[in-house]
């Protein structure tokens, strides 16, 4: 078996998310005069199994649901195509994503161990949303919540205490648009796959209230985080150049544009693209906006 192929499972593209996380989560918690970068890179590689996991145990539970073998592939949707092109086993492919979960636990429970358990809710909540999402969340009508919190937002909260081993209210609220951008990646997203989905017996979003109704929610949540951002730095409880988040505004425009056409996939796949920009960028602007407040 080839190292390429195990690592294309991993959904590579994908984990960038992880680091503008753990980024951002390390970048609130300097603003607050805290950094260690044993801890955050520790918390950054954690981060990335639970990432991994998420991604293959996603694809290994589609394949043997059957979805993956339905769906219309596209940069962003459809899965990695490894089980389907059978260049994997299916017990490879699980015995990867529950292994990278199972060696995330272990350092879950060092930082318990050194920062306190008031950690210990936060990780067992994350360790929820990654295991129960897919065969359990996904048929309950709303389950983007699930990715928005336990991959957006508790994942910086989790970095930042790590290093501070305090939760303080500034930094939930710095907090929150992460988990609005992941809900709002997962969302988008599902648009291609919806057939497959309703077949596999799954209540995404946009099968729950329909894709103009999915694409409703998606451009009001998109608008919430800039409209959040600047609410609470004129509020005070985000720093000045926390603003220059709000450069990734173009991208979400065109988003929230292309995904308006969600039949014509020549829109939809770039909106895809542009939204995945919002949600990297935005997080990466952001934990420079607090470094800058810092610094000056």
């Amino acid at each position: 078996m080839k190292l390429k192929v195990w690592f294309a499972e991993t959904r590579p593209q994908f984990l960038l998310l992880s680091v503008v996380l753990a980024f951002l989560g390390s970048c609130i918690a300097w603003y607050d005069g805290y950094f260690h970068l044993g801890y955050a890179l520790l918390a950054f590689f954690g981060l990335l199994l639970c990432h991994i996991s998420v991604n293959v145990l996603n694809d290994y539970l589609d394949y043997r649901s059957g979805i993956d073998l339905k769906t219309k592939r596209t940069p962003f949707s459809g899965g990695s195509g490894i089980l389907p092109a059978s260049k994997m086993k299916p017990r490879q492919v699980f015995w990867l994503g529950m292994g990278s979960f199972l060696l995330a636990v272990p350092i879950g429970v060092y930082f318990v161990i050194v920062t306190g358990w008031a950690l210990l809710p936060l990780l067992l909540a994350a360790a929820l949303c990654i295991l129960l999402y897919t065969p359990f969340l996904t048929k309950m009508g709303w389950p983007e919540w699930a990715p928005g919190v336990g991959m957006g937002t508790l994942p910086v909260l989790g970095t930042y205490f790590i290093q501070t081993t305090a939760y303080t209210f500034p930094a939930v609220i710095a907090a929150i648009p992460s988990g609005i951008l992941v809900h709002n990646l997962l969302l988008l997203n599902e648009f291609p796959d919806i057939a497959a989905d309703r077949g596999a017996g799954r209540k995404t979003l946009p099968i729950t209230i329909g894709k103009n109704g999915a694409w409703l929610v998606y451009s009001i949540l998109t608008i919430v985080v800039y409209l959040w951002i600047i609410g609470w730095v004129i509020a005070g409880e985000m720093p000045l150049f926390s603003l220059i988040a709000l450069l990734t505004l173009p991208f979400a425009i065109k988003a929230i544009r292309g995904g308006r056409k969600h039949d014509d996939m020549s829109q939809l796949v770039p909106a895809m693209a542009n939204n995945t920009m919002v949600v990297l960028l935005t997080q990466l602007l952001l934990g420079v906006g607090y470094i800058l407040g810092r610094v000056f």
